[in-house]
């Protein structure tokens, strides 16, 4: 099953190993051959490579330059399935992927707890904001309570455009209607289905509100009519884990391409690229670097 899987999701191998229309534009100040220069390698036993990960790591462009100097490096061929973090998190359970890179922390716990990953490490942090349009028509430009805005919208039943895929993203999401005692429904309620591009696109579109990680809205800004209206909740981080496929549950796993990926990624010399991602274009990095930093 994992393999067929595999094939069927080529494409997105390709898609999030090249540069795409969603992250036109998006570079990082780091060039990645020159900083983590290709080192020759024998050629792995198994070669190729199943990555599980989150959305928000393909529509920011991040994937785009890891992806390309790991397989350089390496010898592993990459297949990247980019879907919802809950999506991401099922294929670990089910065996069919050998490395995860994710960003919902309480339902990665699960899956480590259920003996189905191991070897979680922290990778990196951004933070989730609240975007709309810039009429504002629920009044929540300024705030600094995403529990309050997400009461505001709900009172003033603006169009909000939820991500409706279990992503960590959607997790976050309902997290915050939870706090503010509310079930949100009706026709001003919308649920997109998609990844975070995606949404983003879709409630650009119809004017509404929706939550997305920084990252995936900077790298997708120019192409929206939406802007930041929410920010600097502390509430609202947003950190991502890599995880091994534990092949004592999952005998089919590549467990020495996954532990190095799991290495690559949490590397100082690659923590340094993340850091920089983005930097030319934005003033900041879209990612904030944590490998080897406590929990």
């Amino acid at each position: 099953m994992r393999r067929l899987l595999a094939a069927a999701f080529t494409a997105i191998s390709l898609v999030a190993c090249s540069p795409v229309s969603a992250t036109a534009g998006v570079s990082s100040t780091v060039n990645a051959s020159a900083t983590v220069p290709p080192a020759k390698a024998a050629a792995p036993a198994t070669p190729d490579l199943i990555l599980a990960t989150t959305t928000s790591t393909q529509d920011s462009g991040l994937l785009d330059v890891l992806i390309p100097n790991f397989q350089a490096r390496t010898g592993y061929r990459v297949k990247v399935i980019a879907v919802g973090t809950g999506a991401a998190l099922e294929m670990g359970q089910k065996g069919d992927a050998d490395v995860l890179l994710v960003h919902a922390p309480a339902s990665e716990v699960k899956l480590v707890q259920s003996g189905d990953v191991k070897d979680r490490r922290l990778v990196m942090h951004n933070d989730f904001i609240i975007v709309g349009p810039a009429t504002d028509p629920a009044g929540i430009k300024g705030m600094t309570s995403a529990v309050d805005a997400v009461k505001k919208i709900a009172a003033a039943q603006a169009l909000f455009i939820s991500r409706g895929d279990n992503s960590g993203t959607q997790q976050k999401e309902l997290s915050l209607w939870s706090a503010a005692g509310l079930k949100p429904s009706g026709s001003w309620y919308e649920e997109a289905g998609q990844g975070m591009g995606a949404t983003l696109k879709i409630a650009s579109e119809k004017s509404a509100y929706t939550l997305t990680d920084r990252a995936t809205y900077l790298a997708n800004k120019g192409n929206l009519n939406s802007v930041i209206l929410l920010e600097g909740d502390k509430t609202l981080f947003n950190v991502y884990h890599v995880m091994v496929v534990n092949p004592e549950k999952h005998p089919k796993v590549n467990v020495a391409g996954a532990t190095a990926f799991a290495d690559y990624i949490t590397s100082a010399a690659v923590q340094q690229m993340i850091a920089a991602f983005g930097m030319d274009r934005y003033g900041q990095g879209l990612f904030v670097a944590d490998a080897g930093k406590p929990e």
